[in-house]
């Protein structure tokens, strides 16, 4: 040291308390920090586990960084404890006491025997394979900042990923297990229903994912974007909450397994007396197609289809589930005769509504011709023999079996053109028949 001389003005006394001053400080912050990390439950961990891929190759460069940083922070401290020696020898220094602490204090005067291991795989150092480097404090302190800085990202990083993910696996582990007892129950197991074969295929995931995370925690870490704080980042929970959301799938069809049975016999009611109603809606209507036949004349009836076998069969099927707790087939089955049962019904009363229709026109017809029988007698000519004619004609035909409608619907028309004709003399023109009979009639 003394052959090159100082770097620089050779430092006064002020200038030599203040620097150690400075360099006492920095000692003690630098010491502190090395020993939370060395006590960091991180770094336990990681000393602990079996690593592979990304954290196993991060680790072993941290690992070799933290041995490399305490090999600079002891030849830190004995630097420090050399310059403070120094000082300490007088209370006034000589001018040789301070060209020595300018160079010990300023100049590359700490020289640093490191193992060949440490020092290449540190991510910092160059020229790897070097057994020692020569630092100023200034420089010293600047490197170990930089390995301090990169172990403990390292270290935060792992810690974030076994706090968050592993515990929140376990839980939906267990929360698993619980759906997998209740889908037991309930008759939805592998290879029976998808919901089963989906909770083996979660299980099996689950058991891979906490694998993966408890090795290689690092592969599941997302970095904040600009930011360079130690951790920055948070935790990739992709695969967990696509998981999560699987499970949360298959609970809901679990869920909707149990209500069918709980309302399974209440379900069952129903559709029998669904398809009972469209039963008799079905003989109804193959009645009153009969009575079309016999009762009207000319007239296209349409053929009314019997019961539909296939839904009797699959309510049989049904009952047969519930009875032996087959819930998960039950669901969809009761689902799609549900809708099958209220389309038949629907189908059952069209039919009645078609076959009827010509009742209802008959009906109609004989509605009409009395209608215009009270309005002639309101008018004094009930007792016209033109209109009684006409009016026993139509009430035969309409009365009569077989009738026929269109030669009714004729006779019927002849009545009202026959009426009106009658009445026309009686209507004022601007409105329909009067009963001129006078107030008291």
């Amino acid at each position: 040291m003394g052959v090159t001389g100082p770097p620089g003005p050779v430092m006064d006394r002020d200038e030599v308390d203040r620097a150690l001053a400075r360099l006492g400080a920095e000692h003690e912050a630098i010491e502190t920090s090395l020993l939370a990390l060395q006590d960091h439950a991180g770094r336990r961990l990681l000393e602990g586990a079996e690593l592979t891929g990304t954290t196993k190759d991060r680790w072993s460069t941290a690992d070799a960084s933290i041995t490399l940083l305490w090999a600079y922070f002891d030849a830190y401290t004995d630097a420090l404890r050399s310059a403070r020696d120094i000082r300490s020898r007088r209370r006034w220094s000589s001018r040789e006491d301070l060209v020595e602490l300018t160079e010990l204090l300023r100049g590359a005067s700490v020289t640093v025997a490191g193992s060949a291991t440490a020092t290449a795989n540190a991510p910092t150092l160059s020229g790897a394979g070097r057994l020692s480097e020569q630092f100023s404090l200034a420089a010293l302190v600047e490197r170990m900042n930089e390995l301090y800085a990169s172990s403990l990202d390292m270290v935060v990083t792992a810690d974030a990923v076994w706090s968050a993910l592993p515990a929140r696996i376990d839980l939906l582990a267990a929360e698993l297990q619980r759906t997998r007892r209740l889908a037991h129950s309930v008759g939805v197991r592998p290879g029976e229903h998808p919901s089963g074969d989906d909770l083996e295929r979660i299980t099996r995931t689950l058991t891979t994912l906490r694998e993966r995370v408890v090795s290689d925690p690092l592969a599941f870490w997302t970095p904040a974007q600009g930011s360079s704080a130690p951790g920055g980042g948070r935790p990739d929970t992709k695969a967990y909450d696509r998981e999560a959301r699987a499970l949360e799938d298959v609970r809901r069809e679990i869920d909707a397994v149990l209500t069918v049975r709980q309302d399974a016999e209440a379900r069952l009611v129903r559709l029998r007396d669904l398809l009972s109603r469209a039963d008799r809606t079905l003989a109804e209507a193959r009645s009153a197609r009969g009575e079309v036949l016999a009762k009207i004349a000319a007239s296209e009836v349409p053929a009314v289809s019997g019961p539909p076998t296939a839904l009797q069969e699959q309510l049989a099927t049904a009952a047969e589930y519930r009875r032996h707790a087959q819930w998960h087939r039950l669901s969809p089955l009761l689902e799609a005769l549900e809708e099958k049962a209220e389309d038949e019904l629907l189908r059952a009363r069209e039919s009645l509504t078609a076959v009827t229709a010509p009742l209802a026109i008959r009906a109609e017809l004989r509605g009409r011709l009395d209608a215009y029988k009270a309005k002639v007698a309101r008018h004094g000519l009930a007792e016209d023999p033109f209109l009684i004619e006409r009016y026993d004609a139509a009430r035969r035909m309409l009365w009569s079996a077989p009738c026929d409608l269109r030669v009714a619907e004729d006779a019927v028309l002849r009545y009202q053109h026959a009426a009106a004709d009658l009445l026309s003399p009686r209507v004022p023109e601007q409105g329909g028949p009067t009963d001129r009979r006078g107030p008291q009639a």
